[in-house]
């Protein structure tokens, strides 16, 4: 083995210029070379008509940010399976024997992991560095902690404005089926309430709660000012377990269409049990708020930060993640293994898992939830009642990010 493609593909998240500079320092530790596959698997079914790649060389790594969200080589969603050619697999062959690359190190998500099992068994080497914002891989992969970060500033930040104003702010983050970076944000910013799709909403649960905290916020303040704040995951599912889907939408080649509406839909919810509520009227009264036909309930407000929380700069911990991820990839290139996804690699020792297990979805526990109801976050259902088991652990426990 020695020269090796690099890829990123789906979404851009923290992290991911840590795994393509760590994949690149170990091959040119190992004296192999890198080369950038530019535009994901896109580039990578295109790499026969492209004139020349970019060699990672020690100049051109240290121009890599490891610091910096997004990819150095560029992303697309592509399903190599859906592309209609024939040819396809002799095309992507060629390409490799054309810049006479041994082996590949892919950096994405389920998604991209599917694609990773499909080129493995097409005979193409490749390695899987686990990368998604929505943490719902293993527990932990690139992009996870950029993200819980970004929404926990985001929901620190809106405070400020739903406090001025006296709004309830709902504010809506990517995840699609996984509550993982909801969850884990919105605890984080002390959230009201957490809307994760591994919970049902009843939304008149979820009512209760937020109007008993808001208003005791107004009340007990000397200027009568306060807020609540709700964190929802896009894939939020309604008591009846039906998802919000735009059906509208163009499915992408995953066929995954797009999820919308749901901070729209908690607006909804929220507003109409605020109109019908006869102690809101009363409510506004007593904190001098009450302006007939002008200013009668409270204004709620849905945020969308969209691609806010997976853009910018990486977390220490992703960038770190990264590094390792990468390196971990070119070691297994190096030793022959392929057709797996790294785990981890710390202490000297690399932990993988075939790919078609790592990317089997990994859902919030619901043992999580119950905790944090105890502790006062409504997830728009009865608190279960959390019950602690414990164990006792030998020896020193592996790292968790």
């Amino acid at each position: 083995m020695k020269n090796i493609g690099i890829i990123t593909s789906g979404g851009d998240c923290g992290g991911l210029n840590g795994v393509i500079k760590g994949a690149a320092l170990t091959a040119l530790s190992k004296e192999m070379n890198a080369w950038i596959i530019p535009n994901g698997y896109a580039g990578l079914y295109n790499l026969i008509d492209l004139p020349r790649l970019t060699k990672l060389t020690a100049d051109r790594i240290d121009q890599i940010d490891v610091i910096a969200a997004g990819s150095e080589a560029g992303n697309s969603r592509v399903k190599i399976s859906s592309i209609k050619d024939e040819k396809k697999y002799d095309r992507i062959k060629a390409g490799l024997k054309k810049f006479d690359l041994d082996a590949l190190v892919i950096a994405g998500g389920d998604d991209t992991g599917s694609v990773v099992v499909d080129l493995s068994g097409q005979g193409i080497p490749c390695v899987h560095a686990p990368k998604t914002m929505d943490l719902d891989l293993m527990p932990y992969s690139v992009g996870g902690d950029s993200t819980i970060n970004r929404i926990a500033e985001e929901i620190r930040d809106l405070k400020t404005t739903g406090r001025t104003h006296n709004r309830i702010i709902v504010l809506e983050v990517f995840g699609r089926y996984a509550g993982h970076t909801a969850l884990r944000g919105g605890v984080a910013a002390d959230a009201d309430a957490v809307l994760i799709p591994e919970v049902p909403v009843d939304f008149d649960v979820l009512y209760k709660h937020i109007k008993k905290s808001y208003m005791n916020r107004i009340e007990n303040s000397d200027v009568h000012a306060g807020t609540a704040v709700i964190v929802v995951a896009e894939g939020l599912k309604d008591a009846s377990g039906a998802e919000l889907v735009d059906m509208s939408s163009t499915p992408d080649s995953f066929g995954h269409r797009k999820l919308i509406g749901a901070g729209k839909y908690v607006v909804k919810q929220i507003e109409d049990r605020i109109k019908a509520d006869p102690e809101i009227k009363e409510f506004m009264k007593r904190t001098g708020q009450f302006v007939s036909s002008v200013y009668e309930i409270p204004e709620v407000r849905e945020i969308r930060p969209s691609h806010l929380v997976r853009c910018g700069s990486s977390s220490a911990v992703d960038s770190n993640f990264g590094l390792e991820v990468g390196s971990a990839a070119v070691e297994l290139v190096s030793k022959g293994l392929f057709g797996v996804t790294v785990v981890s690699f710390h202490a000297g020792k690399i932990e993988y898992m075939e790919v078609k297990d790592a990317i089997v979805q990994r859902l919030v526990d619901v043992a999580d939830v119950a905790l944090y109801e105890r502790l006062g976050v409504s997830f728009g259902r009865i608190p279960a009642i959390c019950e602690a088991q414990t164990a006792k652990v030998t020896g020193k426990p592996n790292r968790v990010y």
